[in-house]
């Protein structure tokens, strides 16, 4: 179907090939993405109205993991609905705009995650590094500051790729080997991507390689500064305030690494899926539960929380 506009591109829509072709597949698929969309969007809330109802919570810490929690609810959001929506329509197209503005967010929030690791990954080296300068550090406006540019850098990022995106030309293989619209477009593009590879190597590049850089050199630093302290149990005080946040990081960087920095030869369509499923709803679903598990002031807020809306549940 043509379509006018700058970029003269022949593909009105694209199709969303999704995770599998057999119908009896597909129906699990449904069933099981469903559940781990509500299990994502229902944990990740709960840490936001536990944080915000708990006044002992209004800390940096949990001022980021909010910010994080939120930004996880938003990033599957992105995929998931969508996913769910063409299951139910028995549709698997998408249209040319919806498929850029959903690359769009879908950058925007990757692109938060990242940084909010990172800027958590600050956090909690002041903490241990500076303790007795953390409240003179980590101020209110200091973090606001944080997130602030944190939205700003995202959103200049996804809005260039998605503009680079928009003057490439698609003709007619309109066929996407996953269930969203990401940067795999380039390869359906029947018009030079060089522009649009340099800079996704480059800016892309570097927004996710600083921020891994910053939480690798806060690490070494924290884990200096744990080594320093003479006793077991100080030790372990210090090492269990970064646990959480560390499994996440490896959870999240695990899975982009597998994904995009394994050599070509070594990748095949199933693991690639696989990597996508884990970084894009496995790795959101599984933050709240990192976070409560070992975490006695958050498991005490959900408890308090619980306990509040039960009350009022019987009154």
């Amino acid at each position: 179907m043509p379509m006018s506009g700058a970029n003269q591109s022949t593909v009105s829509e694209f199709l969303l090939l999704g995770l599998s072709r057999q119908p009896q597949q597909q129906q699990l698929l449904f069933v099981l993405f469903l559940s781990m969309y509500l299990v994502t969007v229902l944990g990740n809330l709960l840490i936001i109205l536990a944080i915000s109802m708990d006044s002992r919570l209004h800390t940096p810490m949990y001022f980021f993991l909010s910010n994080l929690s939120f930004m996880d609810v938003c990033f599957t959001s992105t995929t998931i609905p969508k996913m769910l929506s063409s299951h139910i329509l028995a549709s698997q197209t998408i249209s040319y705009s919806g498929c850029l503005t959903q690359l769009y967010f879908l950058i925007v929030f990757a692109d938060m995650d990242n940084f909010l690791l990172a800027v958590m990954a600050y956090d909690r080296y002041v903490a241990v590094c500076h303790p007795l300068h953390y409240t003179t550090k980590m101020t209110h406006q200091f973090c606001a500051l944080l997130v602030t540019g944190s939205w700003l850098t995202a959103s200049l990022n996804a809005l260039l790729h998605t503009l680079l995106m928009a003057r490439l030309s698609f003709c007619e293989d309109n066929r996407i080997p996953h269930f969203f619209c990401d940067v795999s477009l380039l390869k359906l593009s029947c018009s030079d991507t060089y522009l649009n590879e340099m800079m996704i190597l480059i800016v892309a590049g570097l927004i996710m390689i600083s921020p891994f850089i910053c939480i690798l050199i806060s690490y070494i630093l924290i884990g200096c500064a744990v080594l320093r302290i003479p006793s077991t149990k100080g030790k372990w005080k210090a090492f269990s305030t970064c646990g959480s946040h560390l499994a996440v990081v490896s959870l999240f960087y695990g899975t982009i690494i597998a994904l995009y920095f394994n050599p070509s030869s070594s990748h095949s369509a199933e693991t690639d899926t696989a990597a996508t499923v884990m970084y894009t709803v496995v790795t959101p679903m599984l933050n709240p539960f990192i976070y409560s598990f070992r975490n006695k002031d958050m498991k005490g807020a959900l408890r308090k929380m619980v306990a509040m809306g039960f009350f009022s549940a019987h009154c």
